[in-house]
């Protein structure tokens, strides 16, 4: 009843501007707009309730990051640790390891489900990562699963007549193998389960990890969308080999952005080299509480999806981007 009237009343929020022609809106942009861990520029990232929210402002994916619990349940949390999102700490203070964190691995589904969730912080001085969003500490966020978050998403499909896809990325898949766990095998699992096994089903799988990415596609056969994320500049050397397994390379967008000279932004050759190859390119993230180098949120949406012409961003403020991409 409670994750009811949560979707009820984000449904109801005027600048969401749930379109009911979502033909129409695929004529005016062919860009893709992901919602980067939810609207978690609105509301905790990651949670039940940042979901909700997305999806009522009608983005094209809503992204799930992904790490195992200690009884093999994809959780769907931002990070292996759980003491920068959470009250673990209070909860379970004997249970850090050595290094003075706590590890999502660690914990069953079921303890998880014990500990609250809050906006992020630094855990060394409590401050919240980003002041100026939800509140840190109040009102009540649970950690979900990857199988909860799918059903949420297919039952509003269902009931609004719209198509959302999913956008999971698991994360630090080592991390994982090295703690006797295939993280990557048991999330296709459960994407398989509930439909997610080609290209046309609305679920776009990404990793860092280019040798585990290689993997899903070669090793467990996964026909899906494949997007290999990048972080460093020599990455982008390696675009022909990503082209051999991948559909599409998500990078930041400081990799795209050059510089600005003469009042005119230069960038750099990412986008066409990637499109040369055939790869589509979603780059992250793009904040309007955070711009960086530009002078507005509508200037770093213009600048990355129409002058640098990359194929979709993720976004902690869909509803921002979808505004600018529908004038």
């Amino acid at each position: 009843m409670k994750y009811v009237l949560i979707i009820l009343t984000v449904l109801s929020i005027g600048s969401c501007k749930v379109s009911d022609n979502s033909k129409e809106k695929l004529k005016r942009t062919d860009k893709i707009v992901v919602a980067h861990r939810g609207a978690s520029g609105y509301l905790p990232e990651h949670t039940i309730a940042a979901k909700a929210m997305a999806y009522a402002m009608q983005p094209d994916y809503i992204e799930q990051d992904l790490v195992l619990s200690k009884d093999d349940v994809p959780v769907v949390i931002h990070d292996i640790y759980l003491d920068d999102v959470t009250n673990v700490e209070s909860v379970f203070p004997e249970r850090k390891r050595e290094d003075g964190r706590y590890y999502v691995i660690d914990f069953t589904f079921e303890e998880l489900q014990k500990l609250n969730v809050t906006e992020r912080f630094n855990t060394k001085d409590g401050k919240q990562f980003y002041p100026n969003r939800f509140p840190k500490g109040i009102s009540s966020f649970k950690l979900h699963s990857l199988q909860q978050e799918i059903e949420l998403i297919q039952g509003l499909n269902k009931s609004t007549g719209h198509t959302i896809g999913i956008y999971p990325e698991i994360k630090n898949p080592a991390f994982h193998h090295k703690n006797g766990k295939d993280i990557a095998k048991i999330t296709l699992d459960v994407l398989s389960k509930y439909g997610y096994n080609t290209k046309d089903d609305k679920c776009i799988f990404q990793c860092f990890d280019a040798k585990e990415l290689e993997r899903v596609r070669k090793e467990l056969k996964s026909q899906l969308f494949l997007v290999q994320l990048i972080e460093f500049p020599e990455e982008t050397k390696q675009f022909s080999h990503f082209a051999t397994y991948a559909d599409g390379v998500g990078p930041w967008y400081k990799q795209i952005v050059d510089k600005k000279e003469n009042g005119e932004w230069v960038f750099t050759s990412l986008v066409a080299d990637a499109h040369k190859l055939g790869l589509k390119v979603h780059t992250y993230t793009l904040r309007a509480d955070q711009l960086g180098e530009f002078s507005s949120f509508q200037e770093n949406i213009k600048v990355l999806l129409e002058e640098a012409n990359v194929d979709g961003c993720f976004t902690d403020f869909p509803d921002k981007v979808i505004s600018v991409l529908e004038e």
